[in-house]
């Protein structure tokens, strides 16, 4: 037997959690934006995921007006920085609403590292990071998704296994329903089987 959930018939904020516990587990992007003023931002968005391969583009969406879409649009530059599970607390404290103008880098003890292509600075401690110019923004509902293009990776030498990132040594955090977050667990490499005729 199933449960069924309409949308039209359901509060928007239960059909939002029952979204964000089956949409599981969903990567974090960690991003770092610079407002007009210089303020810059850091935020966790957990609608995350690769939009276009040639050329590179990333999305991330921002539900409501959040500072690092208002910062985008101001600028036409962001960087994602890479979550991984040893800075699993500073993310989540990263996620606070603190009020527009406050860098959350320095009410959360996050040291910067500077950007090579593009303002937003990197979080020094994270492992990879994505610089990126604004692509495109699109409104859907009550959000924006954002495409950026990847005109830069930076990533640190110590995760590559023979110039490739390690999953093992990333460590990468995600989001699952309520206050859940997921760690990496177990690793299964199986590879694609090939149709033949």
């Amino acid at each position: 037997m199933r449960a069924h959930f309409d949308p039209e018939l359901t509060d928007p904020n239960a059909f939002y959690r029952l979204l964000t516990a089956t949409v599981v587990p969903r990567p974090i992007a960690w991003v770092s934006t610079t407002a007009a003023d210089g303020t810059d931002n850091l935020a966790p968005h957990s609608f995350f995921t690769i939009a276009s391969v040639v050329p590179p583009v990333v999305q991330f969406t921002s539900v409501g007006r959040k500072d690092s879409l208002r910062n985008v649009e101001e600028t036409g530059e962001f960087t994602v920085n890479f979550a991984p599970e040893a800075l699993f607390e500073r993310i989540n404290a990263t996620a606070t609403d603190f009020p527009r103008g406050t860098s959350e880098f320095d009410a959360c003890g996050i040291e910067r590292e500077p950007a090579l292509r593009v303002r937003p600075p990197r979080v020094a401690g994270s492992p990879v990071a994505l610089e990126c110019v604004l692509h495109s923004t699109v409104r859907i509902g009550d959000s924006t998704v954002v495409f950026g293009r990847v005109v830069h990776a930076a990533v640190d030498e110590a995760v590559l296994v023979d110039g490739h990132p390690e999953m093992t040594l990333l460590r990468p955090l995600s989001r699952l329903g309520k206050n859940e977050w997921g760690t990496t667990g177990e690793i299964r490499d199986l590879a694609r089987v090939p149709y033949r005729a």
